[in-house]
């Protein structure tokens, strides 16, 4: 309905003289909301007085002439003017039932629009490095990236899903040494494991299958490998230093080649089982993008040497850095160090202008919140390599705290202790999860309560979303139980009946579906299309206290199983998008 009513108010705009609306602000933003007093109609906008300093006249002036020129339309019963000069809209019943029978009529494909048809955007999210399982933080980033991207797609745009393997750099260094040094324990040698090293028992797993695959051919002595190394801590020692030394002499002693088979190995293993977890939770890419292959391609040096050619990127100290003050940072970036090493931001740039190179018009990023301040650098990098800054677009996702039986669990992938987002699927199970992650805004730090996941209690919003598709579903086997068959057309045709108060508020709750689509997909919010479920499960469920359905009237019964079956295809096809299964018991 809010797209009618745009198009009725663009209509009346276009009709109105050049001295009262100039041509040029026909197409300005038209607000539109729904009211929260009946009093005050269905639907209001706000453009007379979003119009009235630009075109310097009266707001109600304005809103007058715009009412004069608003075109008649079966579904509209009338238009009025309130307050400084809102313009609202008062719907016709029959245009809600028109919407409601749309539900039963498109089914699956209800609230899904082309409003972002013949328009990309690559969706790029998790991409969490591979030097561990995924823990419970990655699955906010899996369950909100994938919602986002399952939104974009029911408005229409074309949607690619993608995640950035970032397999080359010092951590990647880092994971072979430590997964050497367990294969060395494994050989049988006894040493203080490095401060800085990764201690999951992942790593011990993946030392066994390197054992199992080399023997003892890269087993070198404690002497050799720790002797004259830098102090570590907690031994009064710098544990960074000191891991580095350790990557370097492991290269000395087993050399590039197998330093980078130990670093291949370690590497397979945790994306299979980094894949093989996002695949259990719903969460699935079209594309799995290596660091690495970047830089074997060449796309890393074309980027560097584009830069450096157009004059974004001089060298000083030895170092290539990009000019990225010239776009608003707050430094110059180094892209290559005075070592010959290149930074993770040569990377990122070549992977931006490589994205657009595949089609991609719009490029939106989902990051943690910690990486803030690379947004400029980044955008800046784009700017420079010729791309339109619009067309990049960066959504933060805030930390998760897990909380079980009212304490804190701590996570550290380096240190092991972390809690993984397998454990957390297997404890509340995906639906809990998937909802959870999502049902506060990205940009909110989030408290993941264990116990109220696993409530089968109308606390727990899944449960209550759920139940309510599952109470539709009953009445459907009470139906058959009793051998009523629902007959859909009488229902279709009888909507008129439906005249409660809660029939009437769940009836408008139905159709305003397709809107929060658009706006979830628009506001990259999922948040609050979990909240729309809950009200609209809330609606369902004070209905079904308040009315039998089953009654002997078979109109109004076949009138209300309408309802309820609108009802249940649009939880469905909400929590679809959310990830999010539908039961028909529980």
């Amino acid at each position: 309905m809010k797209t009618l009513i745009d198009t009725l108010l663009r209509s009346a705009l276009a009709t109105l003289p050049e001295e009262l609306v100039p041509a040029a602000l026909h197409d300005s933003a038209i607000e539109i909301e729904r009211t929260r007093d009946a009093q005050h109609g269905d639907f209001a906008s706000n453009i007379a007085m979003q119009l009235a300093k630009a075109t310097r006249q009266n707001p109600r002036k304005l809103a007058a002439a715009l009412l004069a020129a608003v075109p008649a339309h079966d579904a509209i019963a009338k238009v009025e003017i309130a307050g400084a000069g809102f313009i609202n809209f008062f719907l016709k019943e029959g245009a809600y039932h028109a919407q409601l029978r749309q539900v039963l009529e498109q089914d699956c494909d209800y609230g899904k629009s082309q409003f972002g048809a013949g328009h990309s955007v690559l969706v790029e999210f998790v991409s969490a490095n591979p030097t561990g399982p995924l823990h419970v933080g990655h699955g906010r980033h899996a369950a909100f990236g994938a919602t986002v991207a399952n939104l974009l797609q029911a408005v229409g745009y074309r949607v690619g899903r993608e995640y950035y393997i970032n397999d080359a750099g010092r951590q990647m260094e880092i994971l072979a040494v430590s997964t050497w040094l367990r294969y060395l324990e494994h050989c049988g040698e006894r040493f203080a494991f490095p401060a800085n090293g990764y201690r999951g028992d992942y790593i011990v797993a993946i030392a066994e299958r390197l054992h199992e695959a080399e023997g003892t051919a890269l087993c070198r002595g404690v002497a050799e490998v720790f002797g004259n190394l830098p102090a570590d801590e907690p031994q009064g020692g710098d544990k960074d230093l000191y891991i580095d030394a350790l990557i370097v002499r492991a290269r000395q002693l087993i050399g590039d080649a197998a330093f980078r088979g130990v670093l291949d190995l370690a590497v397979a293993g945790i994306l299979t089982d980094i894949r093989e977890d996002l695949a259990e939770f719903g969460v699935r890419f079209d594309s799995w993008y290596s660091e690495r292959s970047l830089s074997d391609s060449g796309a890393i040096d074309r980027a560097l040497d584009t830069l450096e050619a157009t004059g974004h990127a001089y060298r000083k100290d030895g170092a290539l850095w990009f000019k990225s003050t010239e776009y608003g940072d707050e430094k110059d970036r180094v892209m290559v160090r005075d070592n010959g090493i290149k930074t993770y931001f040569a990377s990122d740039i070549a992977f931006i202008f490589n994205k657009r190179e595949r089609g991609f018009e719009h490029l939106l990023y989902i990051w943690g919140a910690d990486h803030h301040g690379y947004i400029t650098r980044l955008r800046a990098g784009l700017m420079a390599l010729g791309g339109p800054p619009e067309c990049f677009e960066v959504r933060l996702v805030q930390f998760v705290s897990l909380f079980r039986a009212g304490e804190k669990a701590q996570m550290s992938t380096r240190s092991g202790e972390f809690v993984t987002l397998r454990d957390l699927r297997k404890e509340v199970g995906n639906d809990a999860a998937r909802l959870f992650y999502v049902m506060r805004s990205n940009d909110q730090h989030l408290d993941f309560d264990l116990e109220l996941a696993k409530a089968r209690s109308n606390d727990n919003p899944v449960y209550y979303i759920q139940y309510a598709h599952a109470r539709v579903a009953s009445v459907k086997r009470q139906l058959a139980e009793r051998g009523i068959a629902h007959d859909s057309a009488q229902g279709a045709s009888s909507l008129a009946r439906l005249t409660e108060p809660q029939e009437m508020h769940l009836i408008k709750r139905v159709v305003s579906y397709p809107e929060i689509i658009q706006q979830c997909a628009i506001q990259r919010a999922p948040h609050t299309l979990v909240h729309y479920l809950r009200d609209l499960a809330n609606d369902f469920h004070t209905y079904y206290s308040a009315h039998q359905f089953i009654v002997e009237d078979g109109a109004l019964r076949d009138a209300r199983l309408y309802l309820a079956l609108a009802t249940q295809i649009v939880i469905r096809n909400g929590l679809g998008l959310l990830g999010v299964s539908a039961p028909d018991t529980m």
